[in-house]
């Protein structure tokens, strides 16, 4: 029998350590299905981050296929995605360190097929009639503009680059059409992001290779299209959030476009990054589609020629990229709350299942597992905002009676994305440790429609801080946690959320800034392409609303600012550069209160090795234990926290 021992909260002992994240755990995505072979890409910390192609053979035999030091990784959008296709035996795929395509037949070394440029490719499609390949271009090398961004094609031969389509801000998802005659392709301009408005292109193929005759036949200025794919038939499938919700439609050969299923569920996600697949045909007349809806992800199937649609009960809470083998199977990556998120194939017919590889190869046993629990809360504007909450939990372990637990409240990234629902092990680090976690879905998320994705226009630094406030004080509100605890975190557009609510409202007792911005002046002068223009949405055209940027500012209002932070920056980040943090780290330090910042050389927008992502997590744990006065179980390699007075406790 186990006794649990009393011990105060955020001072339990957790089997779930930094060590045990970092050294047994990789990250999978990206699958590719070539015959009844299936490709992954694995990312693992202990190879400094290195991504490399994984192939699943002869239904039995799992093989590393990129050699080292070659890291499979695509730069476009600084997100990438999208960065290799397989045709028969041959690989391509772009190398992360100097951007190039190299193809690799199996078993043998690869060889480079285009020279080394400023050019960076993404969404690769193999042309067979023509040899060659057909990807998104983003060219570095104009000094004078910002990058040009196109479709090109690549000669297998002689790697000879030629422009295929070109005029547009942005374009992804190249798509040729069974019998290669057609191109169907996604484009927008600026200041739209591809969750806002896109248009879908469909044009001939001429004699000469070249495209003839295109035509926009969905999208628009209130439409976003995502994933054009074709179907064995002829047929050009797609979804588009026409209804407020992205559902799956077709066009067929003679023109006409029909809804497949109406239903108030997501089947796209926001294309952040190429490749994304939510839907793959598993026969003739099948497709299998996973869906998000009432903040989590399911499994279905669409009968192609009757359209019925028929759910799959799983235990899959969050599902990525879906493919499908024609012979019935579905192949996906599959998480649950309880389970390290596995590589999964599935047959349609029978139900059964089998795990080709997991994130990770440990058991960690449910009585250290906090379960997410579905919350809704009322929030400004009388309207209502979701979250998932973790309770803290570990059997080994009881707190005092009088005692509520400290809340981390979790502000995700994005802002355009939402709070996945499997097994995060950062966040049962935090639980196992005494914490409550709750992660916001707030206005702006994806996964509730568009209406509710466009609650954010106009309006970031407002919703997403009321919606995180709110949630906070929803929870504190039912005795469920320590209303002079709670704790905001989060990363890149969670970083700007996480500061904006330290400095703007006083609910939060300290925070967690990764890689966040401070001054949004600086983030719409100073970022790359693809979100140059995001903010004019989010918050209005600079410089015309400078006024409203200047206001929404942190670094602008640091006399509202009274509790501890801590910054977690890379300093090779081109989405939002390392002044971002610094700027406000050093006048949070010059204003006497309590601060930390940890930089590191080698990351980029989001930490991919080991050591650092270690070092985060135990360095964030350490702040809190010495801003709230709690004893950690274990030994923490302490860090510099400036100002901090002894058995300092925030409060605003």
């Amino acid at each position: 029998m186990n006794i649990s021992k009393v011990a105060a909260y955020g001072s339990w002992k957790s089997p779930i350590t930094s060590d045990l994240i970092v050294s047994k755990t990789i990250g999978i995505e990206s699958i590719v299905v070539n015959n009844d072979d299936i490709y992954w890409l694995e990312k693992r910390p202990q190879e400094k981050g290195r991504s490399l192609i994984v192939g699943y053979f002869n239904c039995r035999k799992v093989k590393n296929i990129t050699p080292s030091p070659l890291s499979v990784r695509s730069k476009i959008h600084e997100y990438g995605g999208g960065a290799f296709v397989v045709e028969e035996d041959t690989i391509y795929f772009s190398n992360y360190s100097d951007g190039r395509i190299y193809q690799q037949v199996l078993n043998k070394q690869p060889q480079a097929l285009t020279r080394k440029t400023q050019q960076r490719y993404a969404d690769i499609v193999v042309d067979r009639l023509r040899n060659r390949l057909i990807c998104v271009c983003e060219d570095h090398s104009p000094t004078d503009r910002e990058a040009i961004n196109s479709i090109i094609t690549i000669d297998l031969s002689t790697g000879k680059i030629q422009t295929l389509v070109e005029g547009a801000d942005f374009f992804s998802s190249p798509r040729l059409s069974p019998d290669g005659q057609k191109l169907a392709w996604l484009s927008w301009n600026h200041p739209d992001m591809p969750w806002d408005n896109t248009n879908l292109w469909l044009a001939a193929i001429d004699e000469k290779g070249s495209i003839v005759k295109p035509e926009c036949i969905a999208g628009g200025k209130t439409e976003s299209i995502c994933e054009p794919k074709w179907s064995e038939d002829g047929a050009l499938y797609f979804s588009s959030d026409r209804t407020n919700w992205w559902n799956l439609y077709r066009r067929n050969p003679d023109g006409s476009v029909e809804i497949l299923h109406e239903m108030s569920a997501e089947f796209a996600y926001p294309h952040w990054v190429f490749g994304l697949s939510t839907y793959a045909f598993a026969g003739q007349d099948r497709l299998v589609c996973a869906y998000s809806a009432h903040g989590r992800w399911h499994l279905g199937t669409i009968h192609t020629k009757t359209k019925q649609f028929q759910a799959i009960k799983t235990k899959y809470t969050n599902i990525s990229d879906l493919q499908a083998i024609k012979n019935g199977f579905a192949v996906f990556v599959g998480g649950t709350p309880t389970e390290t998120t596995a590589i999964i194939k599935l047959n349609l017919d029978t139900g059964e299942e089998q795990v080709l590889k997991r994130t990770g190869d440990l058991t960690i046993d449910p009585g250290y597992l906090s379960l997410p629990e579905a919350i809704a809360f009322p929030t400004s504007d009388n309207l209502t905002a979701h979250g998932w909450y973790y309770p803290p939990t570990n059997q080994d372990y009881t707190a005092p009676q009088a005692e509520l637990p400290p809340l981390i409240v979790k502000s995700h990234g994005g802002p355009t994305a939402a709070a996945s629902v499997d097994l995060n092990l950062r966040t049962q680090y935090w639980t196992s440790r005494g914490f409550g976690y709750l992660d916001v879905n707030y206005g702006g998320s994806i996964g509730y429609g568009r209406e509710y994705r466009q609650r954010l226009d106009g309006k970031w630094g407002i919703v997403d801080i009321d919606d995180c406030v709110n949630g906070a004080k929803y929870l504190a509100s039912q005795s469920k946690v320590d209303q002079d605890r709670l704790v905001i975190t989060g990363s890149s557009a969670g970083g700007y959320t996480t500061l904006a609510a330290l400095t703007f409202r006083d609910t939060f007792k300290a925070g967690a800034s990764y890689y966040g911005v401070s001054d949004l002046e600086i983030l719409a002068k100073d970022t790359h392409k693809f979100e140059s223009r995001y903010l004019d949405r989010l918050i209005g055209k600079y410089p015309e609303n400078q006024t409203i940027y200047q206001e929404r500012s942190p670094i602008h209002f640091l006399e509202k600012l009274n509790c501890p932070v801590i910054f977690f920056q890379g300093l090779q980040d081109k989405v939002v550069p390392p002044n971002q943090a610094e700027i406000m780290f050093n006048a949070i330090k010059e204003k006497g209160l309590p601060a930390a910042y940890v930089a590191f050389e080698q990351e980029g927008h989001g930490f991919r090795i080991s050591e650092n992502i270690k070092k985060a997590l135990d360095s964030e744990f350490y702040f809190y234990s010495r801003v709230f006065g709690f004893q950690p179980a274990e030994l923490i390699e302490p860090i510099e926290i400036i100002n901090l007075v002894e058995n300092c406790v925030a409060s605003n």
